[in-house]
């Protein structure tokens, strides 16, 4: 009976107000059971069709087209049981039919309506997407790069994952990020750093000047007046981590408070930890003394391979056993791949490992480093 309940929960409700949509959807059936039961009983001399009448209009508010049928099924079934065959009795099948009719109508004409609509919605929510989140070129500078952004729902959605790569007079710089939360005030933080780190990336001498102005961006964006309290402090905060890739064979990172990237050097990960753990942009009023201002530097020779990515993918869990995507295994696992295939196949690794469901959305960027003595070729 699952299959006729064609007509989904409002969304954004809870699950409270989900259980009562699916009760409210098994109503016209316990009504029509209930004539049945009377009809089959000494106490059917009680008129049960004007009931039945209206059981098809009922069942339009929370159902489909299979839905109404099958309620109006029911209810003809229940009114041929009656053993009064009077004038009445025949009335109250063609009114059955009539309303039937009407009901399955109106339902197909309000789906087409609202299908409609949600096809506006996703279009220009496609085209706000693609505007903010940009795919990277596939060559920059130095290194040769890709990106993937994975949506943990059908259709075009806009989360709070960020990313962007640009090649600047100090190098290729490269952002990831993700906000706390989901909806609007998400994509409008989301906006706010990654405009702000386009702008500053290109003339900004230091890489924690750029991600200072990020921060500043963000408060910007989500200042409320008279808000003082730790809540709204909690409320729309950024893990960010920046990263630079100059001439020189290093990789400088600033993070706050997200993942740390991999590098993949010669088959095998390695995670870039932070020295002194900073907190992510939007909390730095919980902290005394503010974030230091350097970036730390790590070894980035020609032939590795750096990835940046948002929790969406690290916090992936089995359904089976609950276990987290295992990343680093699945990057050595691929090395070899080329950067739009080695991206690809951890796409299908997640989507294997979480049985095709993802629970967060997920953005990955990838670099590699060119050896230029060999042709421009990663090794």
């Amino acid at each position: 009976m699952r299959s006729l309940f064609r007509a989904a929960p409002p969304p954004g409700v809870g699950g409270h107000s989900r259980a009562l949509f699916r009760v409210a959807q098994c109503v016209p059936f316990v009504i029509v059971l209930v004539a049945l039961g009377i009809e089959l009983s000494p106490a059917n001399f009680l008129v049960t069709g004007t009931f039945l009448t209206a059981m098809p209009a009922l069942a339009a508010l929370t159902m489909g087209p299979k839905g109404i049928l099958s309620v109006a099924a029911l209810a003809l079934a229940t009114d041929l049981t009656s053993p009064a065959y009077d004038q009445a009795y025949y009335s109250n099948i063609v009114s059955l039919l009539l309303v039937s009719l009407a009901s399955v109508t109106m339902s197909n004409a309000v789906r087409t309506r609202r299908q409609s609509e949600l096809d506006q919605v996703r279009r220009i929510a496609m085209a706000a997407q693609e505007a903010i989140l940009r795919p990277v070129p596939a060559r920059l500078g130095p290194v040769r790069a890709a990106s993937m952004y994975l949506a943990a729902e059908t259709g075009a959605q806009i989360g709070g994952d960020l990313y962007e790569a640009v090649h600047t007079r100090y190098g290729v710089r490269l952002i990831v990020g993700d906000v706390r939360g989901k909806g609007l005030p998400a994509v409008r933080a989301a906006a706010a750093v990654l405009g702000a780190f386009r702008v500053t990336a290109q003339y900004e001498d230091e890489l924690a000047e750029v991600m200072n102005h990020c921060a500043a961006a963000l408060r910007q964006e989500r200042a409320v007046p008279g808000a003082v309290d730790q809540e709204v402090l909690l409320e729309g905060f950024v893990t960010a981590l920046i990263a630079q890739v100059p001439d020189s064979q290093v990789v400088e990172v600033v993070n706050r408070g997200h993942p740390p990237p991999l590098v993949l050097r010669q088959g095998k990960v390695q995670a870039l930890m932070p020295t002194s753990p900073l907190p992510p942009l939007g909390l730095e009023d919980l902290l005394t003394g503010g974030p230091p201002a350097k970036a730390e530097s790590y070894p980035f020779a020609p032939g590795d391979r750096l990835l940046l990515h948002t929790d969406g993918v690290i916090e992936a869990r089995n359904p089976d056993n609950n276990d987290f995507f295992a990343l680093p295994e699945a990057m050595e696992a691929v090395h070899t791949c080329p950067p739009h295939e080695f991206l690809e196949q951890l796409h299908r690794g997640l989507l294997r490992h979480t049985d095709g469901g993802l629970a967060d959305d997920a953005a990955m960027l990838l670099v590699d480093r060119l050896d230029e003595q060999a042709g421009d070729r990663p090794q």
